[in-house]
């Protein structure tokens, strides 16, 4: 059952895993954009469109059984089509693939309770007692979101009493648009059909969790604000300043550039301040405050066993838990696996 979940899965519909690279602490309300940083390599803002290949794959390996791990990306460029010669290949050579890591939340209630949630949802939308962004916001932030409001969003009235966290989440979207970026790419499914044609066994990595009590949850999802300005600014501080280093990054991954992807981490800080909103006072109520761990640990136990079982698999994960000095395959390499890079692999 999903329907108590709308307004949580709308946080995590860009998570595929939890983020583990570049995490930044949430901008005090009403504090200054963080600067700019320096000596990071820019592409043109403009997004590669046609054909692309994607980046290479990089290797897992103990003895002679292997793991090929490909990293994905979003948000990626609209009008870009991958296609990945070395995945098709390598994917005719597995024996197993495991799939990206993901969360499935599920409400245990009964038919009637559904019902009797769905308007629940919808009020859970709106600021608690109805208040505008006007009267939450610090008068500077405020200042700041009328401009980015006006550029992307025109005269919507009715945004002015959403929730932050929702406002943060819509303006992020259709600043993906206009910057000619999409999280609705196709790579994971076309890595699916690959793995489909050469029959290849797929593996979900899938994490359940059940929430026992959805109407307890729903009343702290609506009670709960100040994380949500906290995201909300750093929202702005993304849409205001950073969506060329999002579009140079998009363009880095279909391209295959791994030093630019390497300098470049600004999209995961808008994922990340979405998460601290929910391991905030929700965490508790639904669960969640740990689900990063368990994740991790859920697919680390399916990646150990695959690559024992098979001679060669293949894999997806998000980039960041490929690059980050933290991330899944630097755990696997902290056990004893030998981790290779595509530059390593092809210097």
């Amino acid at each position: 059952m999903r329907i108590v979940m709308v307004m949580v899965m709308g946080w995590l519909a860009a998570w595929p895993a939890a983020p583990t690279w570049a995490q930044s602490a949430p901008v005090a309300p009403g504090s200054a954009p963080a600067p700019a940083r320096e000596n990071v390599k820019l592409l043109q803002a403009v997004t590669v469109t046609g054909e692309q290949p994607g980046p290479g794959l990089w290797k897992v390996s103990k003895g002679n059984h292997v793991m090929w791990v490909l990293g994905t990306l979003t948000p990626l460029p609209r009008h870009m089509e991958w296609r990945s010669a070395e995945v098709d290949r390598t994917l005719a050579q597995s024996q197993e693939m495991l799939e990206a890591p993901s969360a499935d939340l599920k409400v245990d209630a009964g038919f009637f309770g559904k019902l009797a949630l769905l308007p629940s949802v919808y009020g859970a939308r709106k600021n608690p007692g109805g208040e505008s962004l006007r009267q939450i916001l610090p008068p500077d932030m405020y200042t700041r979101w009328e401009a980015l409001k006006l550029q992307y969003l025109g005269d919507d009235h009715g945004i002015e009493y959403w929730r932050p966290i929702l406002v943060a989440w819509k303006l992020y979207q259709k600043a993906l648009d206009k910057a000619g970026l999409t999280n609705a790419n196709d790579v994971l499914a076309t890595v699916r059909k690959l793995a489909d044609r050469h029959d290849v066994k797929r593996t979900p990595v899938k994490y359940q969790l059940v929430v026992e009590h959805p109407r307890e949850a729903l009343d702290t999802i609506k009670e709960t604000n100040l994380h949500d300005i906290s995201c909300f600014n750093q929202t702005l501080n993304i849409v205001g300043q950073d969506m060329g280093q999002l579009t140079a990054r998009a363009n880095a991954w279909s391209t295959g550039d791994i030093a630019t992807l390497r300098s470049l981490s600004v999209g995961d800080r808008h994922e990340s301040c979405l998460i601290a909103v929910i391991n905030a006072d929700v965490a508790q109520q639904l669960g969640l405050h740990d689900l990063p761990q368990r994740m991790e640990a859920m697919w680390q136990q399916a990646a150990v066993a695959a690559i024992a079982r098979n001679t060669q698999t293949f894999a997806v994960l998000p980039m960041r838990e490929v690059l980050s000095p933290d991330g899944y395959l630097a755990h696997l390499k902290a056990m004893g696996y030998t981790v290779q890079s595509p530059e390593d692999l092809d210097p």
